[in-house]
């Protein structure tokens, strides 16, 4: 395993997902890589003045590069269109400020809650990656629980394509569960894999309703890549510290939510050995749907089932697929204490 480390400048950023851009860096699966971001509107790592307008980089190509900042891409070795790239999330730790905004412009959300017209009410934030605290130019303050909105990688089809939507491939995903000790599976759909990260997030609600989230730099996002040849997608899914998620795209709501919940019938497939309708079932006792954005024009669902939710009703493993759970050497003691409780120490523990 080799760490390989990405800052932000005007060779490794770019706006766009395209097969066409050369790849800053090449690695093999198994390496890590830190990113350095910046915000999703291309402003300075560094601001001395967290609470005023922000500098902008210097240097973009704005017509070319027209979207959010991303640092990348990265190709990995032997990745081939088809195979599943994952993506384990270690280390996550904002820069020192960050923006966020509600209402003041045109959008079908804003029109409808009566927020276009008007000002755009803006709040400044000085972040403490540390004790995870954001505290804004009113004195006001909240937790911060960080995370790349986007992690993805380019479609098959030529030309350039937008930052903004989520696609089967990744892209501006926006989950707020996509935190440190996350895994995230996403189809390859290039040859090379071509991954870029940005977007920082160092807070937001499901739905991300005004549009942006509390959208930061990031001072680091390290990463570990691992292919897998003989898994095949048609969309991500991750194993976070919620639980295992299965994603939907689609400008239709109720679409996404068909798409993330095929996806949880499918895996239900893979790990418990469970038909499509007894799948179904147990989603219904076990699986919850939550929106994951609302504002990227390709609206996103996410399916969780909790960690463990299903375990007592299954003794039989399902087939060894290759991704079973990484569990926590925390949540494992957790679940042995509450084992002794309910039941007695058992010989051996």
């Amino acid at each position: 395993m080799h760490i390989h480390s990405l800052t932000p400048t005007l060779r490794t950023l770019h706006g766009r997902f395209s097969r066409d851009i050369e790849p800053v860096l090449t690695i093999k699966s198994g390496d890590v890589v830190r990113f350095q971001t910046l915000d999703a509107g291309w402003c300075d790592f560094e601001q001395a003045k967290p609470f005023e307008k922000p500098s902008r980089l210097v240097g973009r190509d704005r017509e070319r590069d027209w979207g959010h900042a991303l640092t990348g891409p990265v190709a990995i070795e032997g990745a081939r269109a088809g195979m599943t790239l994952e993506i384990r999330l270690h280390t996550i730790r904002t820069g020192a400020w960050g923006w966020s905004t509600g209402g003041g412009w045109e959008s079908d959300s804003n029109n409808r809650l009566g927020v276009a017209d008007g000002d755009e009410w803006i709040m400044r934030w000085r972040l403490d990656p540390e004790k995870r605290i954001a505290v804004n130019q009113y004195s006001q303050n909240i937790r911060m629980r960080p995370f790349p909105g986007i992690l993805g990688m380019p479609p098959v089809e030529a030309g350039d394509h937008s930052t903004y939507p989520p696609r089967f491939c990744g892209g501006n995903i926006d989950c707020k569960e996509l935190t440190e000790g996350s895994r995230l599976f996403l189809p390859i759909a290039v040859d090379g894999g071509l991954f870029s990260l940005g977007d920082g997030h160092a807070v937001q609600g499901d739905g991300e309703v005004s549009g942006p989230a509390l959208e930061c730099p990031m001072e680091r996002v390290e990463a570990e890549f691992h292919l897998h040849p003989d898994l095949h997608l048609a969309f991500p899914r991750a194993e976070t510290p919620a639980g295992w998620l299965t994603f939907g795209f689609h400008e239709n709501l109720d679409e996404a939510v068909m798409i993330a919940m095929d996806g949880m019938l499918v895996w239900l497939k893979e790990r418990y050995g469970l038909e499509r309708n007894q799948a179904l079932a147990w989603s219904s006792l076990a699986v919850d749907l939550r929106v994951t954005q609302i504002v990227n024009g390709v609206k996103g669902v996410h399916a969780v089932l909790p960690h463990e939710a299903l375990d007592g009703a299954f003794q039989v493993p399902a087939p060894d697929t290759g991704l079973e759970p990484i569990e926590s050497e925390k949540r494992q003691n957790r679940r042995r204490s509450i084992l002794k409780i309910k039941y007695g120490a058992r010989k051996g523990d």
